[in-house]
């Protein structure tokens, strides 16, 4: 059993870290290639970033419903957006308290809710179709638009204005065309890394008998959010609080949207009966609870590190109820 485990647990492993190294890459020439597109660095920082970092996980979901594992992109989806609040946020309080101040972070998360309910909505029929992608699809789109619009007329003094100016500045200046350069290489090898991924998970899930939405729920969606537990490391140490909510805020839109849509327009199929049950119901309650956490008390709102404990303590038990059920299963 070891020995037929251990090719797919080897390309699931290397996937996993030429993925997390290319989506850095893919990050740098996106939003370089943007500031030499006179873009703005408020647009850069919530939209390129932290939509940039959601990138493996489209990439997971891209070619694990072109082999025919919708289940597994389902999973990715649902499970990124838990493990950026309940694994990066949660972790990253923990290490330093979290003050959020601008007021664009706290107009956005009530819209990461809506729509999070909206879908749970739209899929309460069962199945992930072709309709339902487009529909995520066009929802996407003028979320984007509504995004930049309000991020424009953001107030100069806000935060994230800074926040994000500073880590734009920051960037290493790339030419455009190794800019270019980077974002294609980068790009390649996320699908690269992400097929090796696919494949690994889908070996170990059929090994074990696991239903494949437990994996992308579990392995590939804690592995896909690497990218943004390392930028919120980065974003705590230098005090940008504002900054690494806005990406998780950024990245779970883009999940929820974009990825979700994916295996709805490539690979049309009935979902889990647990995935209504239990996962989509657990991702708005922890989108609820960063709201709920985002809203101030007596000034700015603070994410203390005992809340970064229950955040993570969280996570670790709804973990622990995915075992169980693959144990079941």
């Amino acid at each position: 059993m070891a020995i037929s485990l251990l090719i797919p647990g080897l390309a699931l492993i290397i996937g996993l870290a030429f993925l997390v190294w290319s989506s850095d890459v893919f990050i740098d020439g996106s939003a370089s290639t943007a500031t030499h597109l006179s873009i703005s660095p408020l647009v850069i920082g919530v939209v390129v970033l932290g939509f940039g970092t959601s990138m493996p996980e489209v990439v997971v979901a891209t070619l694990a419903s072109l082999d025919n594992s919708p289940g597994l992109a389902v999973g990715n989806a649902i499970g990124s957006n838990i493990a950026n609040i309940g694994l990066v946020l949660g972790f990253t309080a923990i290490l330093a308290p979290i003050a959020i101040k601008s007021s664009l972070i706290k107009r956005e998360l009530p819209v990461l809710l809506a729509i999070s309910v909206g879908v749970y909505l739209l899929l309460l029929d069962g199945t992930l179709g072709f309709i339902d992608g487009l529909i995520l699809v066009s929802a996407l789109i003028l979320v984007m638009v509504w995004m930049i619009k309000v991020n424009k007329a953001v107030d100069p003094q806000d935060p994230l204005v800074s926040e994000t100016s500073q880590v734009v500045d920051s960037m290493p200046a790339f030419t455009l065309n190794k800019s270019l350069l980077m974002l294609v290489v980068g790009l390649i090898i996320l699908m690269i890394s992400a097929k090796l991924m696919v494949w690994g998970a889908v070996e170990i899930a059929h090994h074990f008998q696991v239903p494949e939405v437990i994996i992308g729920l579990t392995i590939i969606a804690i592995g896909t959010s690497l990218p943004e537990l390392a930028a919120a490391i980065a974003a705590a140490r230098k005090n940008e609080a504002d900054l690494m909510i806005g990406n998780i805020v950024g990245s779970n839109l883009f999940n929820i949207l974009a990825v979700l849509a994916v295996p709805g327009l490539l690979a049309p199929s009935v979902l889990e009966p647990s995935v209504l049950k239990e996962d989509i119901p657990v991702m708005i309650g922890f989108t609820l609870a960063m709201l709920l956490l985002a809203l101030p008390r007596k000034g700015h709102a603070v994410i203390s590190k005992p809340k970064g404990v229950l955040l993570t303590l969280a996570f670790v038990t709804y973990l622990f109820t995915l075992y169980i059920r693959s144990t079941s299963a």
